[in-house]
């Protein structure tokens, strides 16, 4: 496999259920002074790779990065591929992927663990619809990859919330809910400071489906037909959130590359 990938190869592959693991390797220091990190990077010590490989999940691609994707990642690319890992190095860094205009997420955010040492924990109501599948997608897609999601009673999300440490979501007084007329998909794009154009054409649709304003976007009366029905036809919530994630994956690939596309029977076709 190569052992290098451009800033413009990995960015067609973030936001999909084909994006690498990708690691940040800057040294501590440097990291903890950035304010931005990669979408769905998450940091490890580049001189520790034998302690924290084994806790990643097996046989996923690992993609690492430091600042400018010189020794520091070469160092932690070499140890890798001794381990026996499928992994490759950012060209150029975070500084390409940023002279790229690859998607960001800020580096620390209310709930979160700088780096991500361990699988965020994340709370909600049971028998999701729309936000509540969207927004898992979004975490595990561009904020964390290994993120776990707990679906429970609505009356008890806020004690679990406070005896575990997960983070609370899509219900009423907590940080990442609705605000004004933005669902909670909307308010964790703002609080990771996402702006990938398709990713807020993505909102725009879940938003019109999760407020019942299907004038929104034409696509949000289809997204809430469908999430009814799959809510309708699955029992298993945790099942529901995977078949949900191959939806958002799919809408997230119409808003980036195929509103302009078209479709009709060909009828001249032999």
């Amino acid at each position: 496999m190569p052992r290098m990938i451009s800033s413009q190869e990995l960015s067609r592959l973030v936001g999909t259920g084909k994006c690498p693991l990708i690691v940040d390797v800057r040294r501590e220091a440097v990291f903890a002074a950035a304010p931005t990190r990669i979408a769905a990077a998450l940091w490890r010590d580049h001189m520790k790779v034998d302690e924290w490989l084994p806790q990643l999940p097996e046989g996923r691609r690992i993609v690492v990065y430091c600042a400018h994707g010189h020794n520091v990642s070469e160092i932690a690319l070499a140890k890798l591929l001794a381990a026996g890992a499928d992994a490759a190095v950012l060209e150029g860094g975070i500084d390409a992927w940023q002279a790229a205009g690859g998607p960001m997420v800020v580096r620390e955010a209310p709930g979160l663990e700088p780096g991500l040492p361990r699988p965020s924990e994340w709370v909600t109501r049971a028998r999701p619809k729309i936000d509540r599948i969207a927004c898992p997608w979004l975490i595990r897609r561009f904020i964390d990859p290994l993120a776990v999601f707990h679906f429970v009673s609505a009356e008890w999300v806020k004690d679990i919330a406070d005896e575990t440490g997960a983070i609370p979501f899509d219900i009423k007084e907590v940080h990442y809910s609705h605000r004004g007329d933005d669902c909670s998909f909307d308010t964790l794009i703002s609080e990771f400071g996402l702006t990938d154009p398709a990713l807020l054409h993505l909102a725009r649709i879940v938003r019109g489906a999760d407020t019942a304003r299907l004038d929104t976007e034409p696509q949000a009366a289809g997204l809430l037909a469908i999430s009814l029905g799959l809510s309708a036809i699955e029992d298993d919530d945790h099942a529901q959130l995977e078949m949900g994630m191959t939806i958002y994956d799919g809408l997230y690939g119409w808003c980036r590359h195929a509103t302009d596309e078209t479709h009709n029977w060909p009828a001249r076709a032999v």
